[in-house]
């Protein structure tokens, strides 16, 4: 019998706030450590005991000043040592805005057709947002 797979190293939450045919992005600092100077989704990492959604509660609370009130897992992208749990925002209270400046210069709202000339944090956040804007 072999042993459970251990849980990974980073496990991660993010949050696609989708509004009118378009998704909050969040350009990250060139000054981050972790993926500097790209643009990602926000969110960050589940503390023990959390579910996906009230890590996502929690990090849209810190980093836009938001609280999330209708959202559903889009997507699940597992590594090697991330698991990262990317949530479809549609309801919110609030009116985001860039509330941690020490890890982000700029929030934007972007299109599908955006999505090309942006470099984002992760490979598939491309086509995972892609399929949402559709949806």
């Amino acid at each position: 019998m072999t042993a459970p797979d251990p849980a990974p190293r980073h496990d991660v939450v993010a949050g696609a706030l989708v509004r009118d045919g378009a998704v909050l992005l969040a350009h990250r600092s060139p000054a981050r450590r972790w993926y500097p100077d790209v643009w990602d989704l926000p969110g960050g990492h589940r503390e023990p005991g959390e579910t996906p959604r009230q890590a996502l509660v929690r990090e849209l609370t810190e980093e836009l000043g938001v609280t999330a009130v209708r959202c559903a897992v889009a997507g699940v992208l597992e590594e090697a040592d991330l698991r990262l749990t990317v949530l479809r925002v549609d309801r919110w209270d609030g009116e985001p805005a860039d509330t941690a400046p020490d890890e982000h210069d700029e929030l934007r709202w972007c299109t599908a057709a955006d999505l090309p000339g942006l470099r984002l944090a992760h490979a598939a956040y491309r086509d995972l947002l892609a399929g949402l804007l559709r949806a």
